[in-house]
């Protein structure tokens, strides 16, 4: 996430950045106002790259949570399949038990001197085609018994290797929450060593909000009936909520969260990231936009807004403010989806 005031392009901290960030502690307090002013910017240079590779490793995050969470559904699916077939085979075997015991208790006397011994030959006939019936039904049953062990067998397979891609998920998971937070701690640590007037000239100059863009948003009857006016309405109620990474609201936000959250309110479900986000519809170009449409930032869509309308948008900007408008502008890359 970046300040969001001017276009960036897809970069990292450098070394040479860091080592200035690192030394910003080392400004005496008595330090001339162009030096301070020096400070302030470098420190927010530094900490706008921190905000933005957060962002993107936040889109990773939630990429890999999404993969994690289908493959638990499909480790439970799977578990479901696998009891209702050992509950088939074992009906399946408690059946062939009761006609192999059968089989048994009757001594398994040759059929010719069975006849033979009979006092009601035509009795026993009956009873030895009954019987050849049963046979036949027997094997049949053994082969769909025989049936339903391989494929269980194929399941049990199946969700073992589902199990160990779930697992290698949940590291992923893990890997890209401690990338965001080790970023977000230290931007943190860059924003402590500011002095109270040099953190309150870092948040002016961060701060784009609706009193500097010189017009008034349109008014909520302009907007008309659509889906996307009510996901605007939505978003627009939002404002003011502080942005936390992973959130989807009602009470705080990441960029995409804020995206998914508004537009449920309208009945449209969204995909959980910005990259899938700038998907989800038709691209229009930007001169076209209209309240509703999703803006998306940089090559790699890691950052999402939604068109209010007198070129502004509503978005989550980073870690420490809040749900705002900003300029339609604000960011590189800018590419708009009607869904």
């Amino acid at each position: 996430m970046a300040s969001h005031r001017r276009p960036t392009g897809v970069t990292v901290l450098t070394a040479a950045a860091a080592t200035a960030a690192t030394a910003l502690g080392a400004v005496p307090a008595h330090a001339d106002p162009g030096a301070a002013s020096q400070r302030t910017l470098t420190t927010q240079s530094a900490v706008d790259r921190l905000f933005e590779e957060a962002e993107r490793a936040t889109e990773s995050y939630h990429r890999a949570d999404e993969k994690a969470a289908r493959l638990r559904r499909t480790v439970s699916l799977a578990q479901d399949s696998l009891a209702r077939g050992q509950e088939r085979i074992n009906r399946m075997r408690g059946a062939l038990g009761s006609v192999a015991g059968a089989q048994y208790r009757s001594g398994g006397i040759d059929p010719a001197l069975a006849l033979l011994l009979s006092s009601d030959p035509d009795s026993y006939l009956d009873r030895a085609s009954a019987l050849d019936r049963v046979t036949a039904r027997q094997g049949v049953a053994l082969g769909e018994l025989r049936r339903e062990l391989r494929e269980r067998s194929q399941e049990r397979a199946e969700a073992s290797r589902t199990l160990v891609e779930l697992e290698r998920s949940r590291a992923e998971v893990a890997r890209h929450k401690r990338t965001v937070e080790g970023k977000l701690a230290e931007a943190r640590r860059l924003l402590a060593s500011l002095t109270a007037d040099e953190r309150a000239g870092f948040d002016r100059a961060s701060r784009s909000g609706r009193e500097a863009l010189g017009e008034e948003p349109p008014p909520l009857g302009d907007l008309g009936p659509s889906r996307a006016a009510a996901a605007v309405i939505a978003a627009r109620s939002a404002i003011g909520r502080p942005y936390v990474w992973g959130a989807t609201g009602p009470s705080a936000f990441d960029c995409s969260g804020l995206m998914v959250w508004s537009y449920r309110q309208a009945g449209i479900a969204l995909p959980r990231t910005s990259q899938a986000q700038r998907n989800a519809g038709r691209r229009i170009p930007l001169s076209q936009a209209q309240p509703g449409d999703l803006v998306t930032y940089r090559s790699d869509a890691s950052h999402v807004a939604i068109y209010a309308g007198n070129g502004q948008v509503i978005h989550a900007p980073y870690p420490g403010a809040r749900v705002r408008y900003d300029p339609v502008g604000m960011m590189s890359h800018v590419t708009v989806t009607r869904v």
